[in-house]
């Protein structure tokens, strides 16, 4: 009881944030797996690691001899199977960090100065113009902004183009009979970089079943990079945005010009 109370009494300030500090990043894990294989996969090794527990109390000495050298090499099976997800959890944390600080230092310099946004219209319209006349026809397309082409990812991938965004352009590309349609378009620095992308596709297995591949294709590049999309549906011609691996659908035309003047504007 004396030990208890001891322990108790230790209990201070920097306690209560330590707590504070594991529950968020327990969250945060959390939500990153929620709806992903990887959440199945993360059970079935606790299950593992209860097993192991139990049979070497018991004292079986084989299976805690075979389960000892599996979970030996523990912290890098899970880095290897938990990489994408590692990737997104360090790219949220290295996103918000970024914009808070500038923000932050922005105001503390200048409290007085009201923020300024340029809107590109020279971009924004025509991508405007295409959606809606995509959507109006039922014209599948899958249009990704990319905030960093350099990446891995859009290397040696597709039909470079590196053309000027225009109506024309995108609905020639995305038309059925053009060699193009299949697969995104990559848009970087105001210019058509890439045709015919291939991109990874989601694992989130909760999304709806009637959501096809192109959805979970622009909401699979979203989960491994900073970048958005915006997807037409061939079946119903709705307008869906995806944004760091949630989606949202059912977009009308002056919500999809607030999201685009909000992302590259």
């Amino acid at each position: 009881m004396d030990v208890f109370q001891n322990d108790f009494m230790k209990f201070n300030f920097l306690s209560f944030v330590d707590i504070l500090v594991v529950a968020i990043l327990v969250y945060l894990i959390f939500t990153l797996l929620r709806g992903t294989i990887a959440l199945s996969i993360f059970i079935g090794i606790c299950i593992v690691g209860v097993f192991y527990l139990i049979v070497k109390t018991l004292h079986m000495e084989l299976l805690t001899g075979i389960l000892d050298k599996f979970l030996s090499v523990g912290v890098i099976a899970l880095i290897i199977i938990f990489q994408q997800e590692i990737r997104r959890f360090l790219l949220l944390i290295g996103k918000n960090f970024t914009f808070r600080r500038t923000k932050f230092w922005s105001r503390l310099f200048r409290p007085h100065e009201k923020e300024k946004k340029e809107v590109n219209y020279d971009l924004i319209q025509p991508i405007l113009e295409a959606c809606n006349s995509m959507k109006l026809s039922k014209t599948g397309a899958l249009i990704i902004f990319a905030k960093n082409f350099e990446e891995q990812i859009f290397q040696n991938n597709g039909e470079i183009l590196n053309c000027k965004v225009s109506k024309r352009v995108l609905e020639s590309i995305f038309n059925k009979f053009s060699p193009l349609h299949d697969g995104a378009v990559v848009i970087n620095e105001n210019q058509i970089k890439l045709a015919s992308c291939i991109l990874p596709i989601t694992e989130d297995m909760e999304l709806p079943v009637h959501l096809g591949l192109r959805h979970r294709a622009g909401l699979g590049i979203t989960e491994h990079s900073d970048s958005v999309a915006i997807i037409v549906s061939e079946e119903t011609g709705e307008i869906a945005f995806g944004k760091e691996g949630k989606i949202k659908t059912n977009i009308s035309m002056p919500e999809l010009e607030r999201i685009l003047h909000r992302e590259i504007g």
